[in-house]
């Protein structure tokens, strides 16, 4: 098959043991020693994030905090600052931008930049990341550590980034491809996890020879849709332009700590939980039209854990005070179900994710605003002017200056913005 030239054109930079190198920066004590990131006193969760040197035990991310120590009895276990970690991201954009411009934000610890033409030679894009590579040490952080991948498109690109860690440099040019491939193992294909793996295997294909030996439409059968072949030409160097998408949900989750996994504990956090994905929803100008609670217990007497959800329909809102009473209806559900399990209602987890995702219509508040005050298109009127008065006002004051309902929990219950690796916390996330 006769396929367009392929220079390369992206550059992709992954930051290495991103969280944990973050804590070894600021914290010189740290540095050299095996770190985790993980909510202090809580034996029973797991790994965020893992340093090297923690790495070197077979730690990593998922491993239990337990698991962790009983490999490395020096582990150094850190409570996560995800108000650091967006500071010293914007400042390592900031650094980049000095060197190339960035092309796609892909996650807090990744960043894709796209070549011209007059700076895609292979010499000319190494010296590039040498730079980039220097001047991150220099001006950000001498303990901040990136492996860098070059290649004639993204995906190889990213997948280059993962072929030499840490502080790696690989380059995939396209007369190499797919055969310099053939050496890595599926799962080191974006979207390939155990089931994708599981599927593929089904229908023949055990490793990235078999899938490329494939013809395009072949691989996409393969795959179970039309990304198969997409995937081909990716793995091929053709550099495709990106599919349209579309941001379906909005959701937060919690593990509890172990004193707060009972009923009011429970409630209380899956309020905090709501009040932050309406805030981010808000942040967006979306509505969402379905809310879904979803939970997961403590093991029963049999070792069985279990999970749970329900849903209920919303009326295409971005109301706090909706959404929360919504949750209220949902609330009596989950009671009745855990609380009939052995051993009473025991949570481990909590989330909830507001879905059925449009955009904000045109405003509508003139229509309501000779409404009786007590009429329920006037009330949802002042409540959603209320919601969006409160993001302002946490904006400006800090997490939490203004809340609904009361807070509960300790130190390991403070819900603030979760540590994301697949979309960067604004700041409207630290207020709720």
């Amino acid at each position: 098959m006769n396929l367009p030239p392929r220079p390369l054109r992206w550059l992709f930079l992954d930051l290495n043991a991103y969280f944990a190198s973050v804590e070894q920066q600021v914290r010189p004590e740290l540095r050299g020693k095996p770190v985790i990131i993980a909510p202090a006193g809580v034996e029973t969760t797991v790994a965020i994030a893992a340093s090297y040197e923690a790495k070197a035990y077979g730690i990593s991310t998922l491993t239990p905090v337990w698991e962790a120590r009983k490999r490395c009895p020096d582990i150094q276990v850190v409570s996560p600052r995800h108000e650091l970690y967006v500071e010293y991201h914007n400042r390592i954009i900031a650094e980049i931008e000095w060197h190339i411009p960035v092309t796609k934000v892909c996650s807090i610890d990744e960043v894709a930049c796209r070549l011209l033409d007059n700076e895609n030679d292979e010499a000319g894009v190494r010296a590039l990341a040498a730079r980039i590579k220097a001047g991150i040490r220099d001006n950000v952080g001498d303990w901040l550590r990136c492996s860098i991948g070059i290649a004639p498109n993204r995906v190889l690109a990213k997948l280059a980034s993962d072929m030499m860690k840490p502080d790696g440099l690989v380059v995939l040019q396209a007369h190499e491809l797919p055969q310099r491939l053939y050496s890595l193992p599926l799962t080191a294909i974006a979207g390939i996890g155990a089931k994708m793996k599981a599927r593929l295997a089904k229908a023949g294909v055990n490793d990235i020879e078999q899938l490329c030996a494939r013809r395009p439409l072949d691989a996409g059968t393969a795959w179970g849709g039309r990304d198969g072949d997409r995937l081909w030409y990716a793995l091929h160097g053709v550099d495709l332009p990106d599919k349209a998408t579309q941001e379906r949900t909005v959701g937060h989750s919690h593990v509890l700590a172990p004193k707060n996994r009972g009923r009011e504990s429970a409630r209380l956090v899956a309020r905090r939980l709501v009040l932050k994905a309406a805030s981010r929803l808000r942040a967006k100008n979306m509505t969402a039209a379905l809310l879904i609670l979803h939970v997961r217990f403590e093991p029963d007497a049999n070792g069985v854990r279990g999970k749970w959800h329900a849903s209920i329909k919303l009326p295409a809102t971005q109301d706090s005070f909706r959404i929360l009473a919504s949750l209220d209806a949902l609330w009596p559900q989950l009671v009745e179900v855990a609380g009939a399990r052995p051993g009473g209602f025991r949570l481990r987890m909590v989330g909830v994710t507001l879905a059925g995702l449009s955009p904000v219509g045109g405003e509508q508040g003139s229509l309501f605003e000779r409404l009786d005050p007590g009429h329920e298109l006037a009330r949802s009127l002042r409540t959603e002017a209320l919601s969006r008065a409160m993001d302002r006002l946490n904006t400006r004051f800090g997490r939490n200056a203004v809340m609904l309902g009361p807070q509960s929990g300790g130190r390991a219950d403070r819900i603030g913005t979760s540590i994301a690796f697949g979309r960067i916390p604004e700041a409207a996330d630290f207020t709720a």
